[in-house]
């Protein structure tokens, strides 16, 4: 669980509801056809700008903003550089013994092929190729959080002006205004916390989750190759260390 993306949210909500619990009730905030005008529709525009199945995939993704299971840069180096030093010593086959170590798929299947013989080039060509639809899926999954977050505050001033021509259109009944302008007001309102305090939030978060385990995954590849060619392992860990800041840097030597 990302406490940060937790705590975030409940504290953001908690924030909101304790403002206005300071000057009424909370209830008066509550409108159904307020609610139905902004998640209804943006659900509906969203729909209309992607297929159903990159949509419920995008709410997959969404899951790496509450729940992930990251791999640290410098943790994954020092394995790499182990392996390295295993590989050296007592040849590629041995790193087979090590395989049960690993929880990570991308990197089980990188010391999987390398133990099966495969060419260094053609190990690292797979692997990259696998990294690029990697960052397909999570960029089409952030992409569609941000058209979302791009929507909501759209379909909350449509509802604004359904709001206002209604109160327009019954100006002369004193009670059908505070309905009107309740739906006029609130629909902007929903529209804006959808946005700002969910969907584009949750489009950076993701962006950065992406970010950190497409690095991940590029050293894996880096370091398979550079396993498989044989490479001194000081060196391995010298070429390693330029992918990370210098903070994240340390040596096995």
């Amino acid at each position: 669980m990302d406490l940060a993306t937790l705590l975030g949210l409940i504290g953001c909500f908690g924030l909101l509801v304790g403002a206005i619990l300071q000057g009424s009730s909370l209830l008066i905030f509550l409108d159904l056809p307020s609610t139905l005008i902004v998640i209804g529709g943006t659900f509906g525009v969203t729909l209309v700008a992607y297929p159903f199945g990159e949509i419920f995939g995008a709410i997959g993704v969404a899951r790496k903003a509450f729940f992930v299971k990251e791999l640290p840069p410098e943790g994954t180096i020092e394995k790499l550089i182990t392996f390295a030093s295993k590989a050296r010593k007592e040849g590629i086959l041995s790193l087979q013994s090590v395989m049960n170590e690993i929880e990570d798929d991308f990197f089980l299947k990188g010391l999987q092929m390398a133990v099966d013989g495969q060419e260094p080039e053609a190990l690292k060509e797979m692997l990259e190729m696998e990294i690029e639809y990697i960052i397909d899926r999570h960029d089409k999954g952030a992409e569609i959080f941000s058209s979302i977050g791009g929507y909501a505050p759209a379909m909350g001033m449509i509802g604004t002006l359904i709001g206002l021509v209604q109160m327009l259109q019954t100006m002369n009944d004193p009670s059908s205004i505070g309905p009107a302008m309740a739906v006029a007001l609130l629909t902007t309102f929903y529209g804006a916390i959808l946005a700002n305090v969910i969907c584009l939030p949750i489009a950076a978060k993701l962006k950065l989750r992406s970010s950190s385990e497409i690095l991940v995954k590029t050293l894996i590849a880096e370091g398979m190759k550079a396993i498989l060619g044989g490479e001194n392992p000081r060196l391995m860990e010298q070429r390693l260390h330029a992918f990370v800041a210098p903070s994240q840097r340390q040596s096995n030597f």
